[in-house]
């Protein structure tokens, strides 16, 4: 009895929670109303986005040279989606030169709508960039590549093209250190051939001369295995990615879900309502 005259017990909580609806239900009902009426004026006012996925196993194509060039290379060329392999992709397609490489190619900056002028006009344009593309490893050690935008086609062909793009940017990076490192084993090769020469010049049939040159010679012989396997890695005209599933247009929207809106609104109107009624009960007693 104590418990139920001072508002603690489950019953006297029930009535008093009837006894509101009771008195306020006309009004909270013409608040939901409204609110459901303002949710679904404004949700229709949102620009509906559109989204398209690409995804990609990624592969290092250093592989091939060496399971052409090295007989007892254990690694499958053949394999694609390495933990590693994934890590440089995400890298990759995070860079800055690629998204200015989209930005640029679809010319984002207008189809955002950012003035030229703008003050901070590269910035908005980041930070667009950003809240539309997205990129994420899949389940089985895949990219995939999202796009979000007002136009299904150019949701599909930006995902398309960072695709594409990535095989580039990464052709380019593994070229410039081949290159880089074929020069320097080159020179490495030259300076032990002319070692080699001298030796052999002064050999005169010394047990331990002929062994010494025995073992350079077996030095340059695997130094220029793998001069021969960086060439290839220079030149080598491989795809850097296994296209798993290309991005097409949507024919559904993604963006806004007009049903959450128009319940979170309308719930959310008439539980800020309940709390004022009940504080103006509260004052009224």
């Amino acid at each position: 009895m104590q418990e139920e005259k001072n508002g603690l017990g489950n019953g006297f909580d029930h009535a008093v929670a009837l006894k509101f609806f009771r008195r306020w239900w006309k009004v909270l009902t013409a608040v939901f109303l409204v609110a459901a009426a303002v949710s679904v004026a404004v949700s229709m006012l949102i620009t509906p986005l559109y989204k398209s996925t690409a995804v990609i196993f990624p592969s290092n194509s250093n592989r091939l040279s060496k399971a052409i060039m090295s007989y007892h290379y254990s690694m499958d060329f053949m394999d694609y989606g390495s933990e590693r392999d994934c890590e440089y992709a995400m890298q990759i397609l995070n860079s800055k030169r690629l998204q200015n490489a989209v930005c640029e190619r679809f010319n984002l900056g207008e189809h955002y709508e950012i003035p030229a002028d703008h003050p901070h006009r590269q910035f908005r344009l980041e930070t667009e960039f950003k809240s539309n593309v997205t990129f994420k490893r899949t389940e089985y050690m895949g990219v995939g590549i999202s796009v979000m935008d007002k136009d299904p086609q150019m949701a599909a062909d930006m995902a398309n093209y960072m695709a594409m793009l990535y095989d580039t940017l990464c052709r380019e990076i593994h070229h410039d250190r081949a290159e880089s490192a074929a020069e320097v084993m080159a020179g490495v090769c030259r300076s032990m051939e002319a070692e080699l020469d001298s030796m052999s010049a002064e050999a005169k049939g010394a047990q331990w001369r002929t062994e010494l040159i025995a073992d350079r010679c077996k030095q340059l012989a695997d130094l220029q295995t793998r001069a021969t396997q960086t060439r290839v890695d220079k030149d080598l005209a491989v795809s850097y990615k296994y296209m798993v599933d290309e991005a097409v247009p949507a024919d559904k929207k993604a963006y806004p879900k007009r049903l959450l809106i128009v319940l979170g609104g309308s719930l959310g109107a008439v539980l800020v309502c309940a709390f004022l009624l009940l504080i103006f009960a509260k004052k009224e007693d």
